[in-house]
């Protein structure tokens, strides 16, 4: 008798036991799921990944000259760099606000993110959404025009885009981003291709995790009012030390939303440009222990 009951209670521990880690392992597929992409941008579009409250995102973004220089030009780096540096600040867990300067027409933007949905680990929501939009000026000097040198307004543009997302496997994570731009005036001096106010386009970017830190990334905006050709860019992005770098060919030069969709693009495989980025997260106002 004694050994049947202590069979019986140690079955009811273990099936107690069972229960119990059930019971949390539901709980958890219930959180969010992290790290659709290494970092807030992806190549050059602004991705779904959030940033904790209070931390601040820090990127320096480079493209250089096409390629097709050869060597006698290091391949495009001889020809000169445009060059974004980014700031962006969470002010909660779902909106952050940034600035950023780019030195193609020394353009100043501000943007802001807000995340809408995030993807769940048991599928009651499958996708990840997040806003973003923001407005630029472009600063050149024209003084040498010989017609009036464009106002305020004249230089602005402004841009939006959703970005919806989804981390298939723990590889595989894809997003579309339906993007919109609007210059208030594009004239030729800018160096933009571009001479529309209007742009749509649907950005989509892939990353496919080949090691512990690093993943193969992909970029296609294609152009939907235009002419112009089609954005393509293929890269590589590797996590180290706290910071995410992102290497990679693309067709264009531009850096920021607007110009991306006016800009103009080259030839896969022709015009591609060697680009990089550095991307870092700073923690900020934490109290110290």
């Amino acid at each position: 008798m004694q050994k049947l009951f202590t069979l019986i209670l140690i079955g009811s521990l273990i099936s107690f036991t069972a229960k119990g880690q059930l019971e949390r392992k539901l709980v958890n597929e219930n959180q969010a799921v992290d790290l659709i992409f290494h970092a807030p941008r992806h190549i050059n579009l602004l991705t779904v990944e959030p940033l904790d409250k209070k931390t601040m995102h820090f990127a320096i973004m480079h493209t250089f000259g096409t390629l097709n220089g050869g060597v006698e030009n290091l391949f495009g780096l001889d020809n000169g760099a445009n060059i974004q540096f980014s700031f962006e600040f969470a002010l909660s867990e779902k909106f952050s606000a940034g600035v950023s300067r780019s030195s193609r027409d020394k353009v100043y933007q501000v943007f802001g993110r807000y995340h809408l949905l995030e993807q769940r680990l048991n599928e009651s929501m499958p996708v990840s959404v997040s806003l973003a939009g923001g407005m630029g000026v472009n600063t050149s000097n024209y003084d040498f025009l010989p017609e009036n040198s464009p106002n305020f307004s004249e230089r602005s543009n402004y841009f939006a885009q959703v970005m919806i997302a989804r981390k298939f496997t723990d590889r595989i994570s894809l997003q579309m981003s339906p993007m919109m731009a609007y210059f208030v005036d594009p004239r030729p001096v800018y160096q933009i291709e571009g001479t529309e106010n209007f742009y749509l386009a649907i950005g989509l970017s892939g990353k496919f995790k080949v090691g512990e830190r690093s993943s193969l990334t992909l970029q296609y905006i294609p152009n939907l009012n235009t002419d112009l050709r089609s954005n393509f860019g293929i890269g590589w992005d590797v996590e180290a030390g706290g910071h995410v770098f992102q290497m990679y060919f693309v067709t264009s030069q531009a850096l920021n939303e607007p110009y991306l969709l006016a800009g103009g693009n080259g030839v896969p495989g022709e015009e591609f440009r060697l680009g990089f980025n550095v991307n870092r997260v700073f923690a900020i106002g934490q109290k110290k222990r």
